[in-house]
């Protein structure tokens, strides 16, 4: 393997990823060795990624994995195994400059006990779901690192991008969400808002009275007034 420099500029990026897994740790949307996050650096340099089998709460910058565009390591430690999902995300969606993977307990719960439909795992409860999450498409289970997941998602985000919508989510069965953003911080919100929605939706049907959606009228002016993607 040659030996290329690293980017200029990225220890401020390094220090803001390590900042916001110590936050999704100690928030409960991550647990254990669970969960992973990357950033792409700008320019064709690649992109950073958690190592494999990482705590997302004690990561430290100097041993997160630098990933050239090829995906050939450069520096670092071992890159977590979902690298190759990674790559199509970023591939696919060029808007993407950041992926979160998490846990969070409720979206697995949800998918334990049935989501509300394979196109879109919860409804659209709150306008803020419709205007920063959109649609969540249900990716079924294979084992963590499986090539199909990644292949799976690459065919998601076209055939919503053919529909005229921008995926900003898929949830893995059994696993967790996937979820990819312009930055760290705008990617982290988007996960926060699906948790939160899974947890409404979840405690609705508890109680035997299921929440309504959003009327297709009041989801036709967020589209008008903020153009969502949904």
């Amino acid at each position: 393997m040659s030996v290329l420099p690293e980017p200029v500029d990225t220890a401020r990026i390094r220090e803001d990823l390590c900042r916001v897994g110590r936050s999704l740790f100690e928030r409960g949307y991550v647990h254990g060795t669970t969960g992973n996050i990357s950033v792409r650096l700008g320019h064709g340099s690649g992109f950073l990624i958690t190592p494999t089998d990482a705590c997302l709460g004690f990561l430290e910058p100097e041993k997160l994995a630098w990933v050239d565009e090829q995906g050939e390591q450069r520096s670092g430690e071992r890159a977590s195994k979902t690298l190759s999902l990674h790559r199509q995300i970023y591939q696919h969606a060029p808007e993407a400059h950041c992926v979160i993977h998490t846990h969070s307990s409720y979206l697995v719960e949800l998918t334990l006990r049935g989501v509300w439909h394979k196109d879109d795992i919860v409804p659209p409860l709150t306008p803020y779901y419709v205007m920063k999450v959109g649609h969540v498409p249900l990716v079924p289970y294979f084992r963590p690192g499986a090539l199909q997941v990644a292949e799976q998602v690459a065919h998601l985000i076209e055939a919503y991008r053919s529909r005229g919508l921008a995926l900003r989510a898929v949830m893995c069965e059994r696993l967790g969400p996937q979820v990819w953003g312009p930055n760290l911080i705008a990617t982290m919100a988007v996960l926060e808002e699906l948790e939160e929605t899974a947890r409404l939706w979840l405690r609705s049907l508890r109680s035997g009275q299921p929440l309504q959606p959003l009327s297709e009228v009041a989801i036709e002016e967020l589209r008008q007034h903020f153009k969502a993607s949904w």
